[in-house]
């Protein structure tokens, strides 16, 4: 569905700094909230959150602790969209994230 893109980096630094970010977010988050990595393509990352956090309020601040995570990674990144499930008894949400800017050699640790 979703091709691997290059932003100033290689395709590996890239993906290997998401999924890292995403471990973390789903370090601290879990349960009540999960991530998983669906695709990325050209400047967008797209990834399904899903778990037991309130899908009525304050889903974009579950959803925008991962953006967060990202610069720590050396991604700038915003939220553009999220998609919301077609019935209500869907438990989840699928975040669409602009990459800004990658630096691949700005991690800065495991702070949290």
């Amino acid at each position: 569905m979703y091709n691997k893109i290059t932003i100033k980096t290689s395709n590996c630094q890239l993906e290997k700094n998401i999924l890292k970010a995403i471990e973390i977010y789903n370090k601290y988050r879990s349960p009540e909230a999960f991530a998983r990595l669906m695709g990325i393509k050209e400047d967008k990352i797209m990834v399904k959150f899903g778990g037991t956090f309130c899908y009525t309020c304050g889903v974009r601040d579950w959803i925008e602790d991962l953006v967060y995570i990202l610069m720590d990674h050396g991604l700038d990144a915003k939220l553009v969209a999220y998609i919301e499930p077609p019935t209500n008894s869907d438990n989840y949400r699928i975040s669409i994230l602009k990459i800004m800017n990658f630096t691949s050699n700005s991690y800065k640790g495991d702070n949290n």
